[in-house]
């Protein structure tokens, strides 16, 4: 028994720190293993025996795998048509978020959502349209698709290899495809025909550059022949102005710079370009001796000229600027990177940007060079919001790309190889072909989930070891004990649904699949059905941003709030709680 409260003491805690976001998850998990191998509950050579499980192995390839269709372009052809699409709103959304939930079966989820991202925006914007309209039902729809097969989403994976050690055998690549294909289908027809009807549009025609209004930040600056500037480089202007001012270009006669260096020497008739506020503007302008341009023409086509680009980009959960700043992560000097807007639930964030502390969800404004601006958005782990340009040779890399997929999903079906196997071959497959470096396979890890997983699962094993899982599963079986025999199996997916929306699904489900299995023990119920029905709810995180990373992906664009998600998100998840019962019960038995 004291075991047992100790499993749970640690358990909640990590519970409540998860839901408040007090530090990052994986710090969380690894904290939560640490003390129950300190408690002497799970020994010290087994504490991390996870990071070398079956789940977490697979998991992985499947994020290589993804990051291998989406170089490829294997999507983008087909994304881009979509975008001038004729059909009214329920049209355009059926077709929409059916491909984002087809291709969500066979890549990550946040994968299939960054290819169709930039195509709802366009749609969004030539049907002048809120981007809210389509950006949620975009999110939900990666969810949903996930849901129909192995590799969809990592609680599937979990689930299934979870039955292989309780089992002797995992749940196959299409087992997944009988109960989440209905729901998958049922879903998406209710977001595309009412779900969207609920979406507070919360901007209008305010996507696109349009949200940052940069033409009120972008200033000329003339640098008088004579003035005290003259002849200093430009760190030592802004050391004297000591202003939040960003030199985005400098203009000399026929010469024009996007990017100059902070070395760069300014000479009489130079024109800064400055993104500044008025007070930092005035500031700059007083300390430094130059004066105000008659026009701002010039800089304006500079920042976004045939030198640069100007790149709207979507801050994702697990990137390294989470919770930084510029001046912290030395983007101008480091990455060749200018800030120039930050927005935040659809609002403008303009007071002094070096001291913004960015947020995931958050939309950047950033101007760089063209040929390697998208590169150093993947590093930053950005996600852009336009379309890819298409690149030569793309055609062979599809073909490649589908065909190491194809082989993989074939093997792991006939059951010829374990499915981290083939997956793991065809991810290698791709970094031989070249359709992805090996520096771009191992960003396209995410590696706090990789480090959640492997710390979790002990902790998982722990919960099941010392009785603490058959504990739970008593007390939800006592609060259905009036219900009808499948009642049991519905409190455990609408508990499994609330732990999936304030933590990272993977960790619900992790937690939640001794729990189901005990609970079948204990009802003579066939384990199968608990273990779906957690992998159906481990998976339904509709009612708010936090609960997966394509929710939180879409809220920045979105302009949505917190409260906006549930408002769609609650009817969603119960049309796919009412309709996964009923599948599961013929499918996979009934308690």
């Amino acid at each position: 028994m004291g075991e047992q409260l100790v499993v749970y003491a640690v358990i909640l805690t990590s519970l409540i720190f998860f839901a408040l976001s007090i530090m990052r998850y994986e710090i969380i998990a690894l904290l939560s293993l640490l003390l129950l191998v300190l408690s002497g509950i799970i020994p010290g050579t087994e504490a991390f025996y996870g990071f070398g499980h079956p789940a977490v192995i697979t998991v992985a390839g499947v994020l290589v795998i993804s990051r291998g269709l989406y170089n490829s372009g294997a999507v983008d052809i087909l994304a881009r048509k979509l975008a001038g699409l004729k059909f009214g709103p329920s049209g355009q959304l059926l077709v929409l978020v059916g491909l984002v939930a087809l291709f969500s079966g066979f890549m990550n989820n946040v994968g299939a959502l960054a290819l169709f991202l930039p195509v709802a925006l366009r749609m969004a914007r030539r049907n002048e349209a809120s981007p809210s309209l389509y950006l949620m039902p975009v999110a939900f729809g990666s969810l949903l698709g996930g849901l129909m097969t192995l590799i969809g989403t990592p609680p599937n994976i979990i689930i299934a290899m979870y039955r292989e050690e309780v089992a002797a055998s995992p749940f196959r690549m299409f087992d997944f495809v009988p109960v989440g294909l209905g729901v998958a289908i049922l879903g998406v027809i209710f977001i595309s025909f009412i779900g969207w009807r609920f979406i507070p549009q919360r901007k209008k025609q305010d996507h696109g550059l349009d949200i940052f209004e940069i033409e009120d930040y972008i200033t000329e600056v003339h640098v008088p022949p004579g003035s005290r500037s003259e002849g200093k480089t430009i760190q030592e202007i802004l050391k004297e102005s000591n202003s939040e001012v960003l030199i985005a270009g400098l203009i000399r006669k026929n010469y024009k710079n996007p990017l100059p260096s902070i070395f760069e020497r300014v000479t009489g008739g130079d024109i800064l370009i400055v993104e500044a506020d008025a007070e930092n503007l005035q500031d700059l302008v007083e300390a430094a001796g130059l004066e105000l341009a008659s026009t701002r023409q010039q800089g304006r086509e500079l920042l976004g000229s045939e030198e640069v680009d100007l790149v709207e980009a979507v801050v994702s959960p697990d990137s390294r600027m989470v919770g930084r700043t510029v001046r912290e992560l030395n983007l101008r000097w480091r990455f060749g990177i200018n800030l120039l807007g930050v927005a935040r639930q659809g609002t403008s964030l303009w007071e002094r940007l070096g001291s913004i502390r960015f947020q995931a969800g958050d939309v950047l404004l950033l101007q760089g060079r063209q040929g390697t601006i998208n590169e150093n958005l993947s590093g930053l782990g950005c996600l852009p919001l336009a379309p890819r340009l298409l690149r030569l040779g793309r055609p062979r890399r599809i073909a490649m790309a589908i065909f190491f997929l194809a082989v993989a999903v074939m093997v792991a079906a006939l059951n010829l190889l374990s499915v981290q196997v083939t997956l793991v071959g065809a991810a290698l497959g791709m970094v031989l072909t070249g359709i992805l470096s090996p520096r771009q396979a191992y960003e396209s890890i995410e590696w706090p989930v990789i480090i959640l997983l492997g710390a979790m699962i002990p902790v998982g094993e722990a919960l099941q070891a010392t009785g603490g899982a058959e504990q739970i599963g008593r007390g939800l079986i006592y609060l259905s004990q009036y219900l009808p025999p499948t009642g049991s199996l519905i409190i455990l997916m609408v508990v499994t649904v609330g732990l999936s929306n304030i933590i990272n699904n993977a960790a619900a489900a992790v937690l939640a699949a001794p729990v189901a299995l005990s609970m079948a023990h204990l009802l003579g119920a066939p384990p199968d059905a608990f273990l779906m029905g957690v992998a159906i709810a481990a998976s339904s995180s509709f009612l708010t941003p936090i609960g997966h990373q394509s929710n939180i992906l879409v809220m920045g664009p979105g302009g949505y709030q917190f409260k906006d998600y549930w408002k769609m998100g609650l009817p969603v998840t119960i049309i796919v709680l009412l309709a996964a019962l009923p599948l599961i019960v013929l499918f996979w038995g009934g308690s």
